[in-house]
C-alpha cells in the first residue's frame, strides 16, 4: 500500500499523538489526567492500570509511525490506527451515553480520536480487498 501525503500525514499525525499519550501515561500519570481535573492519587494498583495502556499506546504509536515510512507495513499502520483512534473514540461516545458529559479536553481528545481513526480507515477502504499472497511453488 503507497500512502498518499494525506494518509502519511494521518499516521505521522496518529503516531506523533499516540506516542506522546503513551509516554505521558507511562511516565507522568498523575500530571496528565491532572489537566482534564483527574486526581490519581498514589494507588498502587490504580497507576500500574493506567501506566499499562500507556505503554501500549507508546508501541502502537511507533508500529503507526512506521507504516508512514515504510510502504511494505502501511498497511499494518494503518490499520492499527484505525483500530486504535476508532476503538478510544468509539468507547469515548459509549461513555458519554452512560456516564454523562466528561471534561472539555476529553472531548476535544475524542473528536481527534475519530477524525484519526475514520481518515484511516477510509484509507483501508480505498486501498481496495487485500488479497492473500500466493505460495512459491517448491
Amino acid at each position: 500500500m503507497k500512502p498518499t501525503k494525506k494518509h502519511r500525514t494521518f499516521l505521522v499525525l496518529g503516531s506523533l499523538i499516540a506516542i506522546g499519550i503513551g509516554a505521558s501515561l507511562l511516565f507522568a500519570p498523575g500530571s496528565f489526567h491532572a489537566s482534564n481535573g483527574i486526581e490519581l492519587g498514589s494507588d498502587a494498583s490504580l497507576l500500574s492500570e493506567v501506566r499499562a495502556p500507556g505503554g501500549a499506546l507508546l508501541a502502537l504509536g511507533i508500529l503507526i509511525g512506521i507504516g508512514a515510512f515504510v510502504e511494505s507495513f502501511t498497511l499494518a499502520s494503518t490499520a492499527i490506527a484505525a483500530a486504535v483512534y476508532l476503538a478510544y473514540g468509539g468507547a469515548r461516545l459509549l461513555s458519554i451515553a452512560l456516564d454523562g458529559v466528561p471534561a472539555t479536553g476529553l472531548l476535544g481528545a475524542m473528536a481527534t480520536e475519530l477524525l484519526i481513526g475514520a481518515a484511516c480507515a477510509v484509507a483501508l477502504v480505498r486501498s481496495g480487498p487485500i488479497a492473500p499472497r500466493k505460495q512459491a511453488a517448491a
